[in-house]
């Protein structure tokens, strides 16, 4: 599935609407080899036959391309409710934009195509979306609808979160995500965008994604780095200061000198995270500012299977 070509086209134009739209565009045309071809109007997508349903809606068509058994799930059993929530802290506007790139390019930037593109998605699916942003504050919350007018809505929100802040916003994961919880009462499908850098305990971290949960909502964790540096340490060997963007404090050091060190930490970091959302059958999906939309659609459309 490639659609490069689409994203090159309108790379320089920052509508965020239609470059989502030409994302979606291009990924489903490549979508003839999937399982997931097979969207339409007259049913909403397939999904795999277990034994002892009933053999009512096979797409026997489709099991004779593919030698295994899907039904066809219609619309009225389909709607789904998905709640997109964006950590908008400071740590998330890394790395900081060069005039050459692209507005996808750090993880907020990405975070919110990304989100814009699952927006694209849903709608297309007559899905409802809702949308939450945090950082040291709830900046913003919206429940689920699915109206032409509440999407604009969104899409105008996102754009707004482009625009970078002066002021300096730390990370209350704990305090939104339990607050965040509390608001989704009907089951839904829940994604969050966020690089768990925080500066709190990791045990009352953990419970609050566990706290999203509740409810039987299918959880997906999109964990955005920018793996080059954040998880790497690739950088060169000159001095550097480095400075935490969030806070303001500076260390200055030799990066080779702590590079070994710093990335088992953070690998450990990172596994501790796989293994808690594991633990509670929550999606964990590491992704790079440098990866393909791609995974972030394959993701949702797998979990979106497995929602019923």
């Amino acid at each position: 599935m490639k659609f490069d070509a689409q994203i090159e086209k309108i790379s320089s134009f920052q509508h965020l609407e239609l470059l989502a739209n030409q994302i979606v565009e291009g990924f489903i045309s490549g979508m003839h080899k999937s399982p997931f071809h097979g969207f339409s109007a007259e049913f909403a997508e397939h999904k795999i036959y277990n034994v002892g349903e009933s053999t009512k809606h096979i797409d026997w068509k489709l099991f004779a391309k593919t030698d295994r058994l899907y039904t066809k799930r219609f619309e009225e059993e389909t709607n789904l409710r998905c709640h997109l929530i964006i950590d908008n802290s400071s740590s998330m506007h890394y790395p900081k934009l060069k005039e050459n790139q692209f507005f996808y390019e750090n993880k907020i930037g990405f975070s919110v195509l990304a989100s814009a593109v699952l927006m694209n998605l849903l709608k297309r699916q007559r899905d409802a979306v809702g949308l939450s942003v945090f950082s040291d504050s709830y900046e913003y919350y919206a429940p689920e609808k699915g109206s032409e007018r509440h999407h604009r809505m969104l899409l105008d929100k996102l754009e707004n979160l482009l625009r970078v802040s002066k002021e300096a916003k730390q990370t209350d994961t704990i305090t939104y995500l339990h607050q965040i919880a509390e608001k989704m009462h009907r089951r839904s499908m829940i994604i969050l965008f966020t690089d768990m850098f925080q500066r709190e305990d990791d045990e009352k971290l953990f419970k609050a994604l566990q706290h999203l949960k509740h409810n039987k909502h299918k959880v997906v964790l999109f964990h955005v780095v920018d793996k080059k540096t954040e998880f790497n340490f690739d950088f060169d060997n000159a001095p550097r200061k480095f400075i935490d963007i969030e806070t303001g404090e500076q260390v200055n050091l030799f990066a080779e000198n702590v590079q070994s060190d710093y990335e088992k930490l953070v690998k450990r970091y990172f596994d501790e995270i796989a293994n808690t959302c594991a633990m509670y059958k929550i999606k964990y999906v590491p992704v790079s500012v440098d990866e393909k939309f791609e995974k972030i659609m394959t993701t949702y459309l797998i979990e979106k299977q497995k929602f019923g």
